[in-house]
């Protein structure tokens, strides 16, 4: 049986969440993706604020316990010209270590990303014969990565299969000094509506 790997980044993920305007329940991400094969890892990328947000904690310990090995990089804020402030953090080196250093552990590598930058890894993987799935959604995938891909997954299409059913999206969320901050994560069941 293929041995399945599953490489979530978090920010794309909910991005595209928002822009589809329902949200994905992780355990069925790792379920339906467990139908690929026998799932090896999964692993989960976000960012975080620093100090840990309560329901940041929440999610990233309700990840860990599903399964998944969650990577974590603190939000960088800077001020702009325009005096603009700006949280980022970049996981990208995160993803493509892990992936090149498991990949003697998988067959086959999901990718739920639409970004553009993991072309070249993925053609890498490929190269080294291994199948790369990338999933996200059409409008948020690069033209190259999705070229780049063995199999393209339009998670529109698998809605049923990965929705959490009934959650709305949280609004613009706040940190407890009330200054916005970026959330990669939905609001676990037991989290204020």
């Amino acid at each position: 049986m293929e041995r399945i790997a599953l490489f979530i980044d978090g920010a794309n993920v909910y991005a595209a969440a928002k822009r589809l305007g329902w949200n994905f329940d992780h355990r069925k991400i790792l379920e339906y993706f467990r139908g690929y094969g026998t799932l090896h890892n999964a692993f989960y990328y976000t960012a975080v604020p620093l100090p840990l947000d309560d329901k940041q904690k929440r999610f990233i310990d309700a990840l860990t316990y599903m399964g998944y090995t969650v990577r974590t990089r603190p939000l960088r804020e800077s001020t702009d010209e325009h005096g603009d402030t700006h949280r980022r953090a970049s996981l990208d080196i995160e993803i493509v270590t892990d992936l090149l250093t498991t990949e003697g552990r998988f067959d086959t590598a999901v990718l739920l990303t639409g970004d553009g930058d993991f072309e070249r890894p993925v053609e890498v993987l490929r190269a080294r014969g291994k199948r790369v799935v990338v999933a996200s959604i059409p409008e948020m995938t690069s033209y190259e990565l999705r070229n780049a891909a063995d199999e393209y997954v339009d998670l529109g299409t698998i809605r049923e299969h990965v929705e959490r059913p009934g959650y709305r999206l949280p609004s613009e969320q706040r940190s407890a000094d009330n200054r916005p901050y970026y959330v990669t994560a939905p609001l676990m069941e037991n989290d204020e509506r």
